[in-house]
C-alpha cells in the first residue's frame, strides 16, 4: 500500500496522523489527492459552510523593541515613522468601524517600552464603555509576555487585569515557528515557542478563547511545520482554547529575508491542506486572504480552509505590511460572500466565537469517504434541511 493510502486509512478510520504521516503530506506531488483529503475532512466538520466576520484591525503602535527578521512593520522609539495612539485615537477609529457594521476589533501592536499597564487596562474599558457589544479581540500571547516583563507583573495578574478591562478573545499572532533552532533565527529576541505555549495555556484556563497561527514560506522545514502543528494540537487536547488556526504567508517584501522568494501557491494549498488534517481537536481553519490573495483564498475553500477571516479595515500600517501585490486591504461583505459562492461554498456571517449571526440551513452530517491516492475523491452534494 502506498503511504498516502495508509494516510487516507488513517483519516478515514479517525486515527490521529504523526509528525512523520504531516511530513508525508507535505512532500507529495499529488496536490489534488492532498486537496480532497482535506476537503473530505472540512466537510465533515462544517460541511460547505465558509465563515466571515465584519472587523476592523487597530495596530495602537508599531513601536517595538524586537527585531524579527520577517517583520516589516516595527519601528525604534525615535524612529520618523514611529506612532504610539492615546485611548482617545483608538476609540475615534472604533467608532467610525463600528458605525460601518464593525463588530470585532483585532488589537495588535508593537512592543512598546514605555506604555504601562494602565495603557491596556484603560484601552479596553473606553472601548467597552463606549460599544458594549464590541468583540475585544485583542493582544498575542508575545504582548502579554511583555507586559508581564515591563510592568512586572505575573502572568495570572496581566491576565485577569485585562479580563476584568473588557478582553474578550485574544488572536493567535507571534507563534510564528515554535521550534528551534529556526524560531531563534527569525526572531531571536522575542517570546519563545515553550513561552507562547504557555501563556496560551494560562490564557485558555482563565476562560479566554483565542486563534492560533503559523508563519510559513521563509526558512523553516517541512519537519518544523508539522512540529508546530503537533504542539498546537496537543495543547488543544489540553484546554480545548483554540478556535481557529489561521496559517500565515510570509511576505518578504521590506524584511530582512527579502532575498527570498515566500512561498508558492502551491505551498500555501499544502499547507492548508495538512493543517487541516493534523489539526483535528481544532474546528476552524482559515484562508487569510489578505496574505494569500483574493483568487487562492477561495481556491482554499477546497483545500480544507472554512474560514477567510472578515471584511477587515485597518488601522496602523501592519497590514499594508501583510498585504499580497496588488491586494486591497478591504473587502465589502458582497464581495466576500461572492468569493464563497464561486467556490461553491454557502457563505455565513458569524461573531468572533463562531455563532452565526443570522440563522444558517441545517446541514447533515455526510459520511468520510474511503480515499486511494492518485485519483481525487468523490464528493457528495450538501444536504440541507
Amino acid at each position: 500500500m502506498k503511504p498516502l493510502d495508509q494516510i487516507a486509512e488513517k483519516v478515514s478510520s479517525g486515527h490521529r496522523l504523526s509528525l512523520e504521516d504531516g511530513v508525508a503530506l507535505f512532500e507529495t506531488d499529488d496536490l489534488i489527492y492532498l486537496g480532497g483529503l482535506a476537503n473530505s475532512i472540512r466537510e465533515r466538520l462544517n460541511g460547505d459552510f465558509t465563515y466571515y466576520n465584519v472587523n476592523r484591525h487597530l495596530n495602537y503602535t508599531n513601536v517595538c523593541i524586537s527585531d524579527c527578521a520577517f517583520c516589516s512593520f516595527y519601528r525604534r522609539v525615535r524612529h520618523s515613522e514611529a506612532y504610539e495612539w492615546s485611548v482617545d485615537e483608538c476609540l475615534e477609529i472604533a467608532r467610525k468601524a463600528y458605525e460601518e457594521g464593525a463588530r470585532e476589533l483585532h488589537i495588535v501592536g508593537g512592543l512598546h517600552p514605555r506604555l504601562q499597564f494602565d495603557y491596556y487596562t484603560s484601552l479596553l474599558s473606553e472601548l467597552k464603555r463606549n460599544l458594549p457589544d464590541m468583540h475585544l479581540k485583542a493582544f498575542t500571547m508575545v504582548e502579554l509576555d511583555h507586559l508581564t516583563r515591563i510592568c512586572r507583573m505575573t502572568d495570572e495578574a496581566v491576565i485577569e487585569g485585562l479580563k476584568a478591562a473588557g478582553l474578550d478573545s485574544c488572536p493567535g499572532g507571534g507563534a510564528e515557528i515554535l521550534r528551534e533552532p529556526t524560531r531563534s533565527r527569525i526572531c531571536a529576541h522575542k517570546t519563545s515557542g515553550d513561552r507562547w505555549l504557555e501563556l496560551a495555556g494560562k490564557v485558555h484556563r482563565a476562560g479566554v478563547k483565542t486563534n492560533a497561527t503559523m508563519l510559513y514560506g521563509h526558512i523553516e522545514s517541512y519537519e518544523d511545520r508539522v512540529d508546530h502543528l503537533v504542539k498546537l494540537r496537543d495543547l488543544q487536547d489540553e484546554t480545548n482554547g483554540f478556535m481557529c488556526f489561521i496559517p500565515l504567508a510570509f511576505n518578504p517584501r521590506g524584511t530582512d529575508l527579502s532575498h527570498l522568494p515566500g512561498p508558492s501557491g502551491v505551498d500555501s494549498l499544502k499547507t492548508i491542506a495538512v493543517s487541516r488534517l493534523m489539526l483535528d481537536n481544532i474546528p476552524h481553519i482559515k484562508a487569510y486572504w489578505v496574505m494569500l490573495g483574493r483568487q487562492l483564498a477561495q481556491v482554499a475553500l477546497r483545500f480544507g480552509a472554512d474560514d477567510l477571516d472578515g471584511t477587515i479595515s485597518h488601522g496602523g500600517s501592519l497590514m499594508e505590511s501583510y498585504l499580497v501585490e496588488g491586494n486591497d486591504n478591504q473587502l465589502t461583505q458582497a464581495q466576500i460572500e461572492e468569493l464563497v459562492k464561486g467556490a461553491g461554498r454557502v457563505p455565513v456571517e458569524r461573531d468572533t466565537l463562531y455563532s452565526p449571526i443570522a440563522p444558517r440551513p441545517t446541514i447533515l452530517s455526510r459520511p468520510l469517504p474511503v480515499l486511494s491516492s492518485g485519483s481525487p475523491p468523490a464528493t457528495e452534494e450538501p444536504s440541507f434541511g
